[in-house]
C-alpha cells in the first residue's frame, strides 16, 4: 500500500461521507440490524449513531489505521460496543454462522476479489441472517456506464482500487445469498455526479 493509499484515501473517503442525503441512505440500510453485526469496510465510523438499538454489539472489519483512528470520537460516543475486528473482508476469521446481520455501506467497490469476501459474508452469516447493504455501481443508463469505464482507471488510482462498473445485484447473488428486496437508482445529486451516484439499496438473506 502507498503513501497515497494509506494516508490520502482514508481522509479523502472520511471528509466526502458526511453528506446529509447519503446518511439518510445509510440509515435506511441499517434500517433492521440486530444482535451480533459484523461491518464490511467500517472506516472512520460514520455508520455510527444510525445502529439500531437491537444491536448488542458491531465488530468492525477495517484495514486502514488512519481511517479507524479518524472515527475514534464517533466510536466512543457509541452506545453499542464497537471492536475491531479483521482487516481484509476478504479473509475473516468469524466462526460459520456467528453473525446475525452483515453491513455493507460502500465498500465492495473496493474489495479486490469480491467474489470471496462475499462468499465469506454468507458464511459467517447464520442462516435466515442478512446482508445489508448500500453501495454504488454500474449504471442502467448506457451513456452513463460509457462515463463510468472511461473514469474507472482514474477512479481506481485516487481511491484505493474503487470500481465504478461492478454490477452490486448480480455479484451478491452469485454469492449464493438471496436477495429480498433492493432498490436501484441515482442518490439525489447533480447529474454530472451519475457516474458515481448510482445506488443498490437492499438486503439479501443467507437461506
Amino acid at each position: 500500500m502507498g503513501l497515497w493509499a494509506s494516508q490520502v484515501t482514508p481522509r479523502l473517503v472520511a471528509s466526502g461521507g458526511e453528506d446529509e442525503k447519503v446518511r439518510a441512505l445509510r440509515a435506511r440500510a441499517c434500517e433492521g440490524l440486530r444482535g451480533e453485526v459484523v461491518e464490511l469496510g467500517f472506516g472512520s465510523a460514520h455508520n455510527v449513531g444510525l445502529y439500531p438499538a437491537a444491536v448488542t454489539r458491531v465488530t468492525a472489519v477495517e484495514p486502514s489505521d488512519v481511517a479507524w483512528d479518524l472515527g475514534a470520537e464517533r466510536r466512543a460516543r457509541s452506545p453499542i460496543p464497537i471492536v475491531r475486528g479483521d482487516l481484509d473482508g476478504q479473509w475473516l476469521s468469524l466462526d460459520d454462522g456467528s453473525a446475525d446481520a452483515v453491513l455493507s455501506t460502500f465498500t465492495l467497490c473496493t474489495i479486490p476479489d469480491v467474489h470471496r469476501a462475499l462468499a465469506e459474508v454468507r458464511r459467517v452469516l447464520r442462516p435466515g441472517a442478512a446482508l445489508h447493504f448500500l453501495e454504488h455501481g454500474i449504471a442502467q443508463d448506457e451513456g452513463v456506464q460509457r462515463w463510468q469505464r472511461l473514469i474507472e482507471p482514474v477512479q481506481k488510482k485516487v481511491f484505493d482500487g474503487c470500481h465504478l462498473t461492478r454490477p452490486i445485484d448480480r455479484l451478491v447473488e452469485e454469492s449464493g445469498l438471496v436477495i429480498q428486496d433492493i432498490e436501484r437508482g441515482y442518490a439525489p445529486m447533480p447529474k454530472v455526479m451519475r457516474p458515481w451516484v448510482f445506488g443498490y439499496l437492499g438486503r439479501a438473506r443467507r437461506t
